[in-house]
Parts: C-alpha cells; structure tokens; sequence
C-alpha cells in the first residue's frame, strides 16, 4: 500500500525533514501490516530493508546454539528496524520477530540507497537518523552489561571504621 507524505512525517524518524524530503521518500515507502509471530529477518541474512514501525512490537534476539533466541532488545512505536544494510557486507547482525501484531512503514535497501546518491541531502538525514539509532542502541545494551556485569554494592563504612589506605590493624593504626 503506497504511503502519503503526511502519513510519513508522523513517524518520528521524519522530523525536520523537508516537504520535498518527505515527498522522496514517501514514495518509496510502502504501508505494512506484520502478524504477530512473522519472523522478519534472521542474522546473518542479506539485510535488504528499513522499517519504521508505527505500531505493535518487534523483537531483536540473538541465536544461542542450545538456547531458546536471546532477546536483546524490543522495538515499538516510532522506532526503526533495519540499520544493516547501511554496512558492506549487508548482513543482518541480528534476528527479528515481531511479538504484537504491528504496523510499519517499509523502504527496500536498494530504493533507499539509490535516492541518497541522487540527493546528497537527503542521504545526509538519513544517515544521520540512523546513526542516531544506532547510537541510542550502542548506549541501552552497554547499560544492560553494566546492569548484568555490576559489582555488588560496597557497604557503607561507619565513622570509626577504616576509611583508606588498607585494613585497620589491631590498636587503631594501619
């Protein structure tokens, strides 16, 4: 289903983007609806397109030989699926699957990718969106490795107890 230039600047990854911006790419842009269950894409696949979701929920996960799928990060509304392709090879580094039934708009790889060289601009805003995400992820997973990989809290030290330079020996002095 084609997707209108209104439609579009809905989504939070078009703000600040230009009328004829805008128009650009809503015209590659298609209207998806995804089942929950659809499994989109799994890592290491060719990566050949971008979504901006606009409803429901997707699931990043990994593949943990002898596990069940490793979720490692989960997408919603005015979130964007699908940052691979901007890297040679054009791999998925990940696994996706959507959890609640969403909605999103989709833009292939290719479609993307030809009208960024054609409008350096635009290829600008793109990239730099994009970049954003990826930097957004980059700072949630390393919370969630200093959340799972923290030391335990140091128990407060009272007035009288040691305060630096090792333990107390016996009678006070160190």
């Amino acid at each position: 289903m084609s997707v209108t230039s209104t439609e579009l600047a809905s989504h939070r990854f078009a703000a600040g983007l230009t009328a004829p911006q805008l128009d650009r790419l809503a015209a590659i842009a298609a209207s998806v609806e995804l089942a929950a269950g659809t499994r989109l894409f799994d890592e290491g696949g060719q990566a050949a397109s971008l979504w901006l979701i606009r409803s429901g929920r997707i699931a990043l996960d990994l593949h943990v030989p002898g596990r069940d799928r490793l979720i490692v990060e989960t997408l919603g509304p005015g979130d964007e699926l699908g940052l691979s392709w901007l890297v040679s090879p054009p791999r998925w580094q990940f696994g996706a699957m959507v959890q609640l039934a969403a909605s999103a708009f989709e833009l292939t790889a290719a479609a993307v990718t030809s009208l960024c060289e054609s409008d350096h601009e635009l290829g600008y805003q793109v990239t730099r969106r994009l970049l954003d995400t990826a930097i957004g992820r980059l700072q949630a997973a390393r919370i969630r490795i200093l959340d799972l990989y923290a030391a335990p809290p140091r128990a407060t030290q009272s007035s009288g107890g040691p305060r630096s330079g090792g333990p107390a020996l016996p009678g006070g002095s160190r």
